[in-house]
């Protein structure tokens, strides 16, 4: 049955987001992009705007809204040029909450959501190894049951929220023979002993976005970590990556709206050759071409946004979405800086912010060469 969302509502959500961020955010956000992270405390102030989890269930603490709900928060970040808070967002949002309403049990949803929707907990998930990223079959990290507990060593990188995390959602190896059968998840409390965390990855982009290594040394984690059953964690990634691959496919859409209005704004103004840049017919036609493919992938992703909630969206067509999104926003952002010419090269323009922090998109949910090959398999076979 079709989950149909009061479009009304949903642009009275968009507004008091965009009111909020406004507020909150705008006035801070060159100082936290220049310190390499944004304070701790500003996961409180997102909450208190009620921009966390909202479509977290009622008795778990969220709203219980719609997906569309908790995508506007994303798409508004990224929009108006927030990338790093958008994949920090995200993360903790739409991936780690989701893994938790689908897959825990009551214990562990009263146990972490509550604390999730509030900014109390900022959560993580760690699947990337030094030596394993798109290939997470290759992992190392284990977890050796010891009577009631877990004992979990090993390293992840590339962790986004890394450094604020109260909860990560680990993946480790609990059977090594065994392949991807033989990989579980664990609900990891970072206040625990034997976590620890490396720097703050310096990145070329994404600059306020925490993104670190972890380390897990001996650490003890109880038995009521286990995210659902043992084993079972591979098949889990599986079934949870499309929801983050649309949602990142959905991120840089908008991100590619506000790199196009903001050249738009600038192609007006600007005077070249005694005349609006705007009036030179290469400015119109790279605007038209920029235009069209914005429009093209967000109707596209619209309608994977209303499968996702329909309960049809296959991970082969979130691939495409993501695929196809994140190339073109990559695609916008640099004919968008070129028509800035040396302008769009300085920092004092946003346009350089939206290039370098769009490259990512390519990279993480999975490079657009795996999804380029998941996407071959549906059509292909293996």
């Amino acid at each position: 049955m079709t989950n149909h969302v009061d479009q009304e509502e949903l642009a009275m959500f968009r507004e008091s987001v965009i009111k909020a961020l406004e507020a909150e955010v705008k006035p801070h956000y060159e100082a936290w992009e220049k310190s390499g992270i944004v304070p701790r405390e500003l996961w409180n102030t997102l909450s208190n705007a009620s921009l966390l989890c909202v479509d977290v269930p009622e008795d778990c603490g969220g709203n219980g809204a719609p997906f569309q709900f908790s995508v506007v928060v994303g798409e508004e970040m990224a929009r108006m040029g927030f990338g790093a808070l958008s994949t920090n967002v995200m993360v903790h949002s739409d991936i780690v909450a989701p893994y938790l309403s689908h897959i825990g049990n009551e214990a562990q949803r009263q146990q972490w959501l509550p604390k999730m929707v509030s900014g109390e907990a900022v959560g993580a998930i760690a699947m990337t190894e030094p030596g394993a990223g798109s290939d997470l079959q290759a992992m190392r990290t284990s977890a050796v049951k010891d009577g009631d507990d877990y004992i979990l060593n090993g390293s992840k990188t590339f962790i986004t929220n890394g450094q604020h995390a109260d909860m990560v959602i680990v993946a480790a190896k609990t059977d090594p023979k065994a392949g991807a059968r033989g990989i579980s998840l664990f609900l990891v409390d970072t206040s625990l002993p034997g976590f620890s965390k490396g720097r703050n990855l310096d990145k070329i982009g994404q600059h306020s976005g925490d993104t670190s290594e972890l380390f897990f040394s001996d650490m003890r984690v109880p038995s009521s970590a286990l995210l659902g059953e043992e084993g079972q964690g591979f098949m889990y990634l599986m079934r949870e990556l499309p929801r983050e691959r649309l949602v990142i496919g959905a991120l840089g859409v908008a991100a590619a709206r506000g790199s196009l209005d903001l050249t738009i704004a600038y192609a007006q103004e600007r005077v070249l050759f005694g005349q609006k840049l705007s009036q030179l017919q290469n400015t119109r036609f790279e605007i038209a071409r920029m235009e069209t493919d914005y429009r093209i992938n967000k109707a596209f992703v619209d309608q994977c946004i209303r499968e996702y909630e329909d309960g049809k969206l296959d991970a082969p067509t979130a691939s495409m979405a993501k695929y196809s999104a994140t190339e073109m926003q990559c695609r916008v952002a640099d004919g968008c800086l070129q028509l800035f010419g040396g302008y769009g090269y300085t920092t004092e323009y946003p346009i350089s912010r939206n290039f370098i922090d769009a490259r990512v998109q390519r990279i993480y949910g999975g490079t657009s060469e795996v999804m380029k090959e998941i996407i071959a398999r549906s059509v292909l076979g293996r």
